[in-house]
Order: C-alpha cells, then structure tokens, then sequence
C-alpha cells in the first residue's frame, strides 16, 4: 500500500501525518509510547472523545509505513475541510483558545499537559471546535512550566488583545506570523493602556520583557506545582472571555437586511434557488462564496448539505458565526475569505499548508450577488472569474447582477466605467468555454438573472 507523508507533519519526533489511499493516518512513533499509553490507559483520551473534544481513533493492526519507528497506526475519523486561524472570525478564534484550556485542564486530572498550543491544532467537525493533534499530550511534570505557554500567548492571546484594543478585525496578522505574534512585537504595538489590565501585563508585556531577558526565564529552575498550574490557567481564561469582538456594521454586513425591503425580492430569489437545488443529484456538500450573513447557506443547510460560508466582511463572518452558535447549526462553517486574494499556500516549500482553492473542491458553488464585487469592484475579468469557479466546484448557481442594477450604478459613481465587456452576453460566452448551461431563470422585478451550470471536463 502506497502513501506520503503530509507536507505540515514534520515537527514532531513523536509522530506524523500520512495519506494512503485517499485517507488521512496518523503514525505514533517508539519515542512517544510511554505518553500514548498513559493517553490511552489514563482515561483521558475516553473523556475527551465522549465530550466531543479529542478526534476519535481507531488504532489499525498493520504498519502501513513499514517505518522501524512505528508504534501504533491510528485512523482518525476525517475531517471534511482544514481551515486556518487566518480565515476565522475574532469569536472563532476566542473559542478556540477557550477550548485549549478546557482540553488543557481536563488533561491534567489525568496526570498529562499540553505540550502544544497552537489554532492549527483545532478544527470544525458538525459545527463544533475539535482538538485534532492526538500526539500534544505529555506526561505532566509538576517540576516543569508549561512548556506551550507561550505559544498560547503568541498564538492566542496576541492575535486577540490587538484586535480587541484596536477594533479592527487582523486576522491577516496569521499570514505574516503563521506561529504566533511574537511577544516584543505584541507588546510593542498594544496601546499602553493595555497594561493597566493585570492579566494583559502579565501574560504579554511582562513576559515579552522576561522571555527577551536572557538571564530571565531558564536561568534557573523554579518549582511550577499543580496549584500554579491551574492558576495560570484560570489568568488566561478569565483574560480570553474578558475580550471583545471588533467587529461593528460595515458596508454590506446588512446587505440583505437592505434587500429583503426591495419588493419580494429575496423571497423570489429562494425559490428559484430552492427549485434548482432540487434538480440536482448527489450534492454532498457546498460553498457559498461571498455568503454575506448566510442567508442561502441556510438555504443549503437546510436541505441536509453541509456548506462553507465564505466572505471576506469579518463582520458578517463573526455575526454568522454567533447566530449559528446559538442555534447549534452544524452544517454551516463560516470563513473569513477574500476571493481576489485567497488564502495562499504557506510554509515549507510553500507545500506545509494548502491555499484555499487547493482545499476546496464541492458538489456545488453558490456565487450569489457575487460576480459584480469581482469584476466591477476587483477588476477581475470574466473569463478570469470563471477560471477561478471552475477550479472549485463541479456545479455553479450563480447570479448575474447588470450595470443597470443599482449596486453596479453605485459602485460605478466611485469609478470610471471601463467595463464594456461586462454584460450578459459576455458573462455566458465566458462562463460557456468552461460549463455547460442547465438552467437560466430571470429573478422577478429585477434586473438580475442566476444561472445553473455543470462544469466541464
């Protein structure tokens, strides 16, 4: 049996990813034994699984790798779609460090720690937050810090209090340090303010200050009990909850708040869009890109298919995300994804983690009121556009929005109209070389029509 390694496993001696035969395996190696057994025998993994925490595992008899290293071959169960801190809301991110230290204090009642704190190692499996990385824990010794504390304050924390301080949504700021905001830099460009809040002081700019000082931390030894643990713990959750959102209305964060006052409109849109659904067969799973507030991804959700909301308003990422919350929606994953500039591939050999079109390939792509914020306001050309969604989907429901709409006629007023290839004639002759047409529907007492296609071969 064939398989290769994953490009993102390579850090740990303990253990890495591999794929063979399209699944995804994890191989525990000689050196980590001791930790997985206590994992297994402790009772800690059987907690963290039953509580929806730890990704279940089934362990597999064969050494698929015939590694001499090998000790155990786990399969996990499969997580349908890998996203990255970058593309999360500031609630998205909030929860994931709050899920790291209950995972963090559930492991030490079993005797074991967290030997990483990093977002890569959560993901979205049926709506919830999950701890992916099997091979994080460690025995716990109670002579010893914690050894991803900073992490956690570099990975977590930093990101979190600069977006809080400054209002603005920075996800970005994941791009640029893929490992965690380093803490002099953290600390220098939190306002000053900042320091007046004890626990900010403590876990950024005094440890930033410290852990620069190299006759500060490891100078010595110092004794780090239970007690301090669980203290330091509870600092960094009662900080982490202390946190609030940037987020705040912005331009289109309440476009359909707007539209649905527009005749019936969006009632008509759903239907044709309801009707199309139907007509197709085995849809497994979509994505709805530029989703705005998520209105059709409710739509999609609610004909049983699991769907990535896309859109690059972190604002109408972040309300998404806290209404689907709420309502314990489990098909909808909500991302924060700028389409004329998507996540690209990162790390090592630009090969450790994949772009967003790399990881995306469906059923179906919804590009609702889409094409124009594309085209008029990105200057992206059509035939450019439809390159870009016949890479990712096999089937498209798109809708073409004229210049004659006034959203086009506004954008229009902030630029010279350039655009003479943008018309219905131009936008089928495009999206034609590469689809074949199923369906056109005008939407009523619109100027606006969607568009079903199948992709090419």
């Amino acid at each position: 049996m064939s398989f290769s390694h994953h490009p993102s496993s390579y850090r740990d001696p303990s253990g890495f990813i591999f794929r063979s035969e399209g699944k995804i395996y994890r191989q525990v190696n000689q050196v980590y034994k001791e930790h997985y057994d206590l994992l297994m025998a402790s009772g800690l993994y059987k907690e963290l699984t039953e509580k929806g925490l730890l990704i279940p595992h089934t362990e597999i008899a064969e050494n698929l790798t015939g590694d001499a290293q090998c000790y155990k071959t786990l399969a996990p169960e499969q997580i349908p779609f890998i996203s990255y801190p970058s593309e999360w809301s500031f609630g998205m991110l909030q929860d994931a460090a709050l899920k790291t230290l209950q995972i963090q204090q559930i492991a030490m009642t079993h005797g074991m720690i967290l030997k990483d704190a990093t977002p890569y190692n959560l993901q979205w499996k049926n709506g919830q937050l999950i701890f992916i990385d099997t091979l994080s824990f460690e025995k716990y010794n109670q002579s010893e810090p914690w050894i991803a504390y900073r992490q956690f304050c570099e990975s977590f924390l930093a990101p979190l209090l600069l977006m809080h301080y400054s209002k603005q949504p920075l996800q970005a700021l994941f791009n640029a340090y893929p490992d965690g905001v380093p803490l002099q830099i953290a600390a220098s460009l939190l306002p000053r303010r900042s320091r007046f809040s004890l626990h900010a002081y403590l876990h950024i700019h005094l440890h930033a200050k410290v852990s620069g000082n190299s006759k500060g931390i490891g100078s010595k030894k110092t004794g780090f009990n239970a007690t301090k643990m669980r203290n330091l713990i509870s600092s960094l959750e009662s900080l982490t909850r202390s946190l609030k959102s940037p987020a705040s209305p912005s331009t289109w964060s309440a476009y359909y708040d707007e539209a649905s006052q527009r005749n019936d409109y969006l009632d008509q849109k759903k239907k044709i869009i309801s009707d199309m659904l139907g007509s197709l067969k085995n849809i497994n799973n979509a994505a709805d890109l530029g989703a705005n507030d998520g209105a059709f991804s409710r739509l999609v959700a609610e004909q049983g298919i699991p769907v990535i909301a896309a859109d690059f308003d972190p604002n109408c990422i972040q309300r998404l995300y806290t209404e689907i919350q709420q309502q314990q929606e489990k098909r909808i994953q909500p991302l924060i994804i700028d389409l004329a500039n998507p996540t690209p591939a990162t790390g090592l050999n630009n090969t450790e983690r994949e772009s967003f079109m790399q990881r995306l390939d469906t059923d179906l792509i919804l590009a609702l009121a889409l094409i124009h914020h594309l085209c008029i306001g990105r200057n992206i050309p059509l035939e450019d556009a439809a390159s870009f969604f016949h890479a990712m989907g096999r089937h498209l429901l798109i809708e073409f929005v004229p210049k004659e709409d006034e959203k086009v006629q506004f954008m229009l007023q902030q630029k010279a109209d350039i655009y003479s290839q943008y018309d219905a004639p131009h936008f089928e002759a495009a999206f034609g070389e590469r689809f074949t047409l199923l369906s056109k529907v005008p939407v009523p007492d619109s100027l606006r029509t969607l568009y079903l296609f199948e992709r090419n071969s």
